[in-house]
């Protein structure tokens, strides 16, 4: 059987505001053999992109030592301007098993990946999700909180010494989160509306760490080249918490706040159960088994 590992960098820069930094990321991330490039999301609000690739565990943990230190040479996140939370300029490397290979081989992925990087890179690391060395931090929004300005200060504290590395960020390619988890799945939902104040609020409901749905982690954002609000969103378990469940939620919320829906979209790749638990909900199918009702299952041989 194949041995597969997804991975999933996120970089701080986007081909909207920095094109040349864009294309050479992306140009790494196609040159090592064993490795394929899969999705590049890119988005100029959050000043971000969103890698996908899938490989052999060898192949996927170069090709990241290779991005990051491509990251650190184009990005500078002295400049770095964007909606979204960051930390480094490789903002977050996590490996997720795909075929063939387990969570536990990704977290020593994610370890020989942070020594290496410190070693030849002398970029700090955070391990978060399974490979996280406490407790405190599993939760990457927890690893992130400060930001890049605000981590000098943060890794000072008693309880932040870098999994790898010193007690201080790169000067200028920060510090990176690397961990094995689960597959997560990014959607986002717009709202007819230009106040950024409802989507902040609606976030506030649904997210675990407020009291919402414990897979789910949101921000409410605002994208001011559609003039529009947006509830951004991590699913970090889809099935505990659907995203039809997490849909209706915000739409009976935006609702309450006199406006709706217009539309929503899942950045990157996604697994085929997260969007077919949906179909399944929303047709309300009765003694539904998608493993052997949906062809391509049995197409790809994944009964």
């Amino acid at each position: 059987m194949a041995r597969l590992v997804e991975c999933i960098p996120n970089f701080s820069c986007s081909k909207e505001k920095d094109e040349a930094a864009y294309n050479a990321l992306v140009e790494v991330a196609q040159s090592v053999p064993g490795c394929t490039l899969f999705d590049a999301q890119t988005d100029g609000n959050h000043n971000r992109c969103v890698f996908t690739m899938i490989g052999s565990p060898e192949a996927v943990e170069e090709v990241a030592f290779q991005l990051t230190k491509k990251a650190a040479e184009v990005i500078d996140m002295t400049k770095h301007v964007g909606e979204h939370s960051r930390m480094g300029a490789t903002d977050v490397i996590p490996f997720v098993p795909t075929m063939g290979v387990t969570v536990e081989e990704c977290v020593e992925i994610s370890k020989r990946l942070g020594q290496r990087i410190w070693d030849e890179l002398k970029i700090p690391s955070f391990l978060y999700e399974d490979s996280a060395s406490t407790p405190a931090r599993r939760n990457l929004a927890t690893c992130r909180k400060g930001q890049f300005e605000g981590m000098p200060e943060k890794l000072l504290q008693p309880e932040w010494a870098p999994d790898f590395g010193e007690r201080k960020i790169h000067p200028t390619a920060g510090i990176t989160a690397i961990g094995a988890r689960m597959p997560l799945v990014a959607f986002n939902v717009n709202l007819a509306t230009s106040d950024v104040e409802i989507a902040k609020k609606i976030a506030k409901v649904i997210r675990g760490s407020s009291g919402g749905f414990r897979s789910c982690k949101a921000m409410g954002f605002m994208l001011e080249d559609r003039g529009i609000a947006q509830v951004s969103m991590n699913m970090v378990n889809y099935e505990d918490t659907s995203l039809c469940t997490v849909y209706e939620m915000i739409k009976s919320l935006a609702e309450r706040y006199g406006t709706y829906i217009v539309g929503s979209e899942v950045v990157g790749l996604t697994p085929a159960k997260a969007l077919i638990d949906c179909a399944e909900h929303y047709l309300k199918l009765e003694n539904f088994d998608c493993h052997n009702q949906v062809m391509e299952y049995h197409l790809v041989g994944m009964e």
